[in-house]
Parts: structure tokens; C-alpha cells; sequence
């Protein structure tokens, strides 16, 4: 293992920055960091909101984002849409008329739900109608869908290595826009180890902020060169739109098994689904695993009621397609 602050440890940080822009569409610093997404979201509610944010929960990681600001004392206004559903471009113009927010944090692809929020779309009501950060939990789209940071101009948006990656957890990604980091400096609770002025300064300078997770860096570098190798990110986004396509075809063919998001909402990641009655989710889920495949069930209020199928990373169609087959032999 070599020194994470040698010259070939350096060589290794610079060399990933081109591929990541890529992955993230922006030609700013990627900034990396030995921690789950949930302490680059973290990162996000210290470094961008001195006092008021907007959050949006339609489901279990929405209410993720409220908790963390909460956790960091800031003052939390939720606006609430029903689960499985996603904030519209008019619902949210109408929500920046009240009072003035430091900045709207949303998710994008909701893992919980299988919802898709409109996110370039409101990323503009966002930046015509307010001065407020748009931070964005995109922890199952990055890589697997469509996210034009600098395009839409998000303020900070962020992933995990393991989920569209498809890679052991353990490093969080993030790019922060000018807008933050300028805003960042006057906000005196950013703390330390998340404080993102000390990120993008390593991003730019090829080096660590601390002692990296040396051995996910070596498998994100080999994963990136695979994402060049399939097409680049723009092969990987059809890949999973197939994939979509194919869970929307199962479902419409397999009306006991519903699509909890609505169509043209829809992660192009994972979906959520309801079984039929007669198919409880704790007995579905045993049974496919007895058949090798491993789904999930439902997070918070959605806990048993939903099977949620994750169709990212290095899946194909032709995966998911067997899995489904099984999935529907469970109701004969």
C-alpha cells in the first residue's frame, strides 16, 4: 500500500478529477471523502445554510435531509408532498414567495420511493426566484441518470460510492459551485472534517483532506476507466433507461404488482412496488432470496408494503428481466 502522501498518491488524485467531471458533467473539482453520502449531506446543510432551509420530504431520505439539518440547528421548514410523489415546478414557485430560505434541498432520486423529481425544472425556479442554494441529494441518479450540474446550475450535489458506482460503500462525492463556496467562509458552525473550503482546496491541489480510504480510491479509478471503457456516462444512462423501460413493461403486463412512483416520475435507478395482499413483502423477499436474488423492502412508514428493486450500476436488462420473471411467478 502506498503512502497517501507520496507523489504516486498525488498522481492518483489528479488522475481521477477528468473522469469524474465527466460522471458528475461539470468542470468543476470533485471532492471526495472517506464517509458515507450522509456526511457529504451533512456537509452540504453546514457549509450552505447559515440559518433557514427548505427541504423537501416525499419520502424516507427526504425526511433524512430534514433530520440532518435539524441535527446541525438549523431551522427546518418542510414542505411535505405525498409519498411516492415529487415536488412540481408551480408547487415550489409558490413555496419562495414566503419567507426568505438560505437554500432548497431536495432528492433527486428518491431510493425509497423510486421517485424522480423534475430536477432541471426546478433547479430553474430555483435560481429566477430566490437567492437561496440548491443543494441536491443525488445519490441514486449520479451516474445513473441524467445530472447536468453546472447545465442546471446546482449549488452542491452529491453521491455514495455504492450505489450507481457499484462500489463498496465508504466514499462520498461531491461538487460544490463558486456560489457556496463563497457563501461558505461566513458560516462559523461548518466544522472540520466536512468543511468543504478544505475539500475543493485537495480536490485542486491532487491531495487529501485526511487519511483517505486508499483501497475505494484505487476500485473508484478502475470503475471510472470501466464507465470510459462501456461509452462514458451517456452509455451508462441508456443502460439504465432500458432498465426502466423493461420495470415499466413487467409492471403494465403485472397490474397486481403497482409502480408506487407515477409514470413519468420515475427513477431510472430503482423502483418501488406493491405485492399483491396475498403476498406479504417479508415472504416475498425470503423467497426470492431463496431463489438468489436479493431485493429490499420498504424504509420508514413504507416498511413492509413495498418491494424495491434496485436496477443500477453494472446490472443489464437481461438481469432484471430474469428477476422479474421469478418476482411474478411468486403470485400464481
Amino acid at each position: 500500500m502506498i503512502s497517501p502522501w507520496c507523489d504516486e498518491a498525488r498522481e492518483l488524485f489528479a488522475s481521477l478529477q477528468a473522469p469524474l467531471g465527466r460522471l458528475f458533467r461539470t468542470t468543476r473539482p470533485v471532492l471526495i471523502t472517506a464517509s458515507s453520502a450522509s456526511g457529504m449531506a451533512e456537509a452540504a446543510i453546514r457549509n450552505a445554510v447559515e440559518r433557514r432551509v427548505l427541504v423537501v420530504v416525499g419520502g424516507f431520505f427526504g425526511d433524512w435531509l430534514a433530520r440532518i439539518a435539524e441535527a446541525c440547528g438549523k431551522d427546518v421548514v418542510r414542505l411535505s408532498v405525498p409519498t411516492g410523489k415529487t415536488l412540481e415546478p408551480d408547487q415550489l414557485e409558490r413555496l419562495l414567495d414566503g419567507p426568505p430560505v438560505d437554500a432548497v434541498a431536495l432528492v433527486h432520486s428518491d431510493t425509497s420511493t423510486g421517485a424522480l423529481a423534475p430536477l432541471a425544472e426546478l433547479a430553474d425556479i430555483v435560481r429566477s426566484r430566490s437567492d437561496a442554494l440548491l443543494l441536491v441529494d443525488a445519490v441514486t441518479s449520479v451516474g445513473a441518470s441524467p445530472v447536468e450540474t453546472d447545465r442546471w446550475g446546482l449549488d452542491f450535489v452529491f453521491t455514495g460510492s455504492q450505489k450507481a458506482l457499484a462500489l463498496p460503500p465508504g466514499l462520498g462525492l461531491g461538487v460544490a459551485s463558486a456560489r457556496l463556496l463563497e457563501r461558505a467562509p461566513r458560516l462559523r458552525d461548518r466544522g472540520w472534517y466536512f468543511d468543504l473550503l478544505k475539500y475543493d482546496d485537495a480536490a485542486r491541489t491532487s491531495r487529501p483532506t485526511q487519511t483517505p480510504a486508499l483501497s475505494l480510491i484505487y476500485a473508484l479509478d478502475r470503475q471510472l476507466a470501466r464507465i470510459e471503457a462501456e461509452g462514458g456516462v451517456e452509455a451508462r444512462w441508456r443502460r439504465h433507461r432500458g432498465m426502466l423501460d423493461a420495470m415499466e413493461c413487467w409492471a403494465e403486463a403485472h397490474p397486481e404488482f403497482p409502480l408506487l412512483a407515477p409514470a413519468g416520475r420515475r427513477s431510472w435507478a430503482v423502483s418501488s412496488l406493491t405485492p399483491p395482499a396475498l403476498l406479504p413483502v417479508p415472504e416475498a423477499l425470503r423467497r426470492m432470496r431463496e431463489r438468489g436474488y436479493t431485493l429490499a423492502g420498504g424504509l420508514g412508514e413504507l416498511a413492509e408494503r413495498v418491494i424495491r428493486v434496485g436496477h443500477m450500476g453494472d446490472l443489464e436488462r437481461s438481469h432484471l428481466e430474469r428477476m422479474l420473471g421469478e418476482l411474478a411467478g411468486l403470485a400464481v
